[in-house]
C-alpha cells in the first residue's frame, strides 16, 4: 500500500513545488536533442538546490515514518505537559457537586492530595497520545496523498476542504483505537479516589475486573469526540494558514523565514483548537462519565447529564484546547523543518483549471 501511495504522491497537487522542478528537470535532459551544451538551466539549478533541501521525497516512507514521529511528539508531549488542568477538568465533569470550577478544582485537588496529585494519571497520558499522535499525523499524510490523487488534481482543490475533512477522520478512526485503553486507564486514575495512583496498578485492576471490555467500552465515544475534533482540528488548519498567508501576512510564504512561518502555524493552531473544543467537548464528557462508572453505556450517561451537564468544564477545555492544538501543530511543523521534510505550501489552483474558468490570458 506504501509502496503504491509514494508513487501517487509524486503526481499529488499538494506535492511540493521544488521536488516537482526536479522531476520536470529530469524529463527535460531526457527529451532534448543531442547538441552543443548551452548555458545551465535556471530551473535545473533550483532544482539541484531543492535536492540538497530535502532530506526526502514527499510521499516516500521516511516522510511518513518522520511524520508519524512528529505526531509522537506533538500530542505525547503536549497533553502529559497540561495533565494538571486536565485532571481538574475530568473531575469538574463526573462529579460537578464537589467541583464547581477551575479555580475551586485546584484548590480541592492540592488540599487533598498535594502538588503530586496534579501529575495522577501522566503515565497513560504520555503512551496514549503517544500512539495516537503516531496514527493521527502519520496516516494525515497518508490518506491526503491517497484521497487527492483518486480526485483528481483539479478536484483536489476544489474540494479541497472534504479532501482534509476525510483524511483526518480516517486517521483518527486509527489514532482512537491506539488511544482507547490507555484514556479509560488514565480516566479511572484521575476520577476514582483510592482506586489506583499508578498504571502499573490500575491496568489489572480493569482487567480483572471487566476484561479487555474495560480498556475499549469507551472507544465508539472516543470516535463520537475525536473524530469531529481532528476533523476541525486540520480542516481548519489548513484553512486557517491559506487565509493568512492570502489576507493578513504581507508577502508571500515563500518570502518568509523559517521562524516566520512557525510563527503563522501557532495561530492558526490556536484558531483551530478554540472551534475544536466546542464542537468535541459534549462526547468529551460522556467518555469522562463513562470511564468511571462500571455497566454504563453512553446512551445512558448521556440522557442522564442533559444538554446542560455535557456542557460543564467547557471553558477548561477551551483553554487546554487551544494552547494544546497551537503548540501541536508548532511542534510538528518544527519536526518537519528539523528534519528538512518538504512542506507545501498552501495549494494553488492548477492552470488547466484556470484556462477552463477562464482566469488565464
Amino acid at each position: 500500500m506504501f509502496s503504491s501511495v509514494a508513487h501517487l504522491a509524486r503526481a499529488n497537487p499538494f506535492n511540493a513545488p521544488h521536488l516537482q522542478l526536479v522531476h520536470d528537470g529530469l524529463a527535460d535532459s531526457r527529451s532534448s536533442p543531442a547538441g552543443p551544451p548551452g548555458p545551465p538551466r535556471r530551473s535545473r539549478n533550483l532544482a539541484a538546490a531543492a535536492v540538497e533541501e530535502y532530506s526526502c521525497e514527499y510521499g516516500s516512507m521516511k516522510f511518513y515514518a518522520l511524520c508519524g514521529f512528529g505526531g509522537v511528539l506533538s500530542c505525547g508531549l503536549t497533553h502529559t505537559a497540561v495533565v494538571p488542568l486536565d485532571l481538574v477538568k475530568c473531575r469538574m465533569q463526573v462529579d460537578p457537586q464537589k467541583y464547581k470550577g477551575i479555580f475551586n478544582g485546584f484548590s480541592i485537588t492540592l488540599k487533598e492530595d498535594g502538588v503530586r496529585g496534579l501529575a495522577k494519571g501522566w503515565a497513560p497520558t504520555f503512551i496514549g497520545y503517544s500512539m495516537q499522535g503516531l496514527c493521527k499525523f502519520g496516516f494525515y499524510e497518508v490518506f491526503k496523498v491517497l484521497y487527492s490523487n483518486m480526485l483528481g488534481e483539479e478536484n483536489a482543490y476544489l474540494w479541497r476542504t472534504s479532501l482534509y475533512l476525510a483524511a483526518s477522520a480516517s486517521a483518527e478512526f486509527f489514532a482512537d483505537i491506539a488511544l482507547a485503553p490507555m484514556e479509560a486507564a488514565k480516566v479511572r486514575i484521575q476520577t476514582q479516589p483510592g482506586y489506583a495512583n499508578t498504571l502499573r496498578d490500575a491496568a489489572p485492576k480493569m482487567y480483572k475486573e471487566e476484561g479487555l471490555k474495560a480498556f475499549y467500552k469507551g472507544v465508539a465515544p472516543l470516535w463520537m469526540r475525536q473524530i469531529p475534533y481532528t476533523m476541525m482540528k486540520f480542516a481548519c488548519f489548513e484553512r486557517t494558514v491559506e487565509a493568512l498567508y492570502k489576507f493578513v501576512v504581507p508577502k508571500p510564504r515563500s518570502e518568509c523565514s523559517k521562524p516566520e512561518q512557525l510563527v503563522v502555524t501557532f495561530v492558526a493552531g490556536y484558531i483551530a483548537g478554540v472551534f475544536c473544543a466546542i464542537v468535541s467537548h459534549p462526547a468529551d464528557s460522556v467518555v469522562s462519565v463513562l470511564n468511571k462508572e462500571k455497566g454504563s453505556s453512553a446512551s445512558q450517561v448521556l440522557q442522564r447529564l442533559g444538554f446542560k451537564g455535557v456542557w460543564k468544564g467547557l471553558f477548561a477545555r477551551i483553554i487546554m484546547i487551544g494552547t494544546l492544538t497551537a503548540l501541536q501543530w508548532f511542534i510538528y511543523d518544527s519536526v518537519k523543518v528539523y528534519f528538512r521534510l518538504p512542506r507545501p505550501p498552501p495549494p494553488e489552483m492548477p492552470e488547466s483549471l484556470k484556462k477552463k474558468l477562464g482566469l488565464t490570458q
